[in-house]
């Protein structure tokens, strides 16, 4: 069984995020990192929900608190990409890879672009079966 997924605000995806980044930060590090930082009692408030949660752990190192994702780098990004795909392109996969391949073509290598192709050519391939 799947465990469930922790329901997070903005803000705590934005706390999540910068941890995932960096791989662990204290509360000051992550304040530091914050768009619009709140006060520092409220940064350790929201790690601490953030724990209760389970998203994230702490450690103790040298009298003080270091803070790491307890959920995976995978994860977060499959939940990312939904919630990507759900706000902003009303569901629509299709839509959003059309959208963020227009906007970074002239950026992407000839091998990002071949990449890309394998993948599609993949899916037809699975979606065939």
């Amino acid at each position: 069984m799947e465990a469930k997924k922790p329901k997070l605000s903005r803000r705590e995806r934005e706390i999540l995020d910068i941890l995932l980044e960096l791989r662990e930060a204290t509360a000051q590090e992550v304040r530091e990192r914050l768009v619009d930082p709140p006060s520092n009692s409220a940064a350790r408030a929201l790690l601490a929900r953030l724990e209760k949660k389970g998203a994230i752990s702490h450690i103790e190192r040298d009298l003080r608190y270091v803070y790491v994702p307890t959920i995976g780098r995978k994860e977060a990004q499959e939940s990312a990409l939904s919630r990507l795909v759900r706000v902003f392109y009303d569901g629509s996969l299709a839509s959003a890879v059309t959208g963020l391949v227009q906007q970074s073509s002239d950026k992407m290598s000839d091998d990002e672009l071949k990449a890309l192709e394998k993948a599609i050519r993949q899916a037809r391939q699975r979606k065939r079966k």
